[in-house]
């Protein structure tokens, strides 16, 4: 097998809207290109994605009754901390995080993943300050 040296990757910039978009299909289209996965050269050991950027985080959708029964839990580490958010709580309050912890659990738990999540960029709202990138906007069904 041939392995992809890290210094010959060409990165890319995508700009993905979310606006309309189910969360688990934006989620699986954004770690399939933060992975490197739809390049013709893909190598699992290395990080050969593209960067993303993802705006209108606010208005990404869940369906069936997943705003109110889609539990986030998480703890203080104080004893008794352990506090928990439902989704519609979450994306009113941080809607970035949902799509983050959707993408980070769709991508392998190993040390690659904290460098592929360092190119995913969320933001509420249309504005993002990457003009200078160039990003390519990528239709999502």
């Amino acid at each position: 097998m041939i392995t992809r040296r890290p210094s010959k990757v060409e990165k890319k910039c995508y700009l993905i809207n979310a606006e309309g978009k189910i969360l688990g299909r934006l989620a699986t289209k954004v770690a399939e290109i933060l992975r490197g996965k739809h390049k013709p050269d893909f190598s699992p050991d290395v990080d050969c994605g593209d960067n993303v950027i993802v705006i209108n985080a606010e208005k990404v959708k869940l369906t069936g009754k997943k705003l109110e029964k889609k539990i986030y839990a998480w703890h203080t580490g104080y004893p008794g901390g352990l506090k928990s958010r439902t989704a519609k709580e979450m994306l009113e309050k941080k809607p970035e995080f949902l799509i983050f912890s959707a993408v980070k659990g769709m991508l392998a738990k190993n040390k690659l993943r904290n460098r592929l999540l360092k190119h995913l960029k969320i933001y509420k709202g249309e504005s993002h300050p990457h003009q200078a990138q160039k990003p390519v906007e990528l239709k999502i069904l």
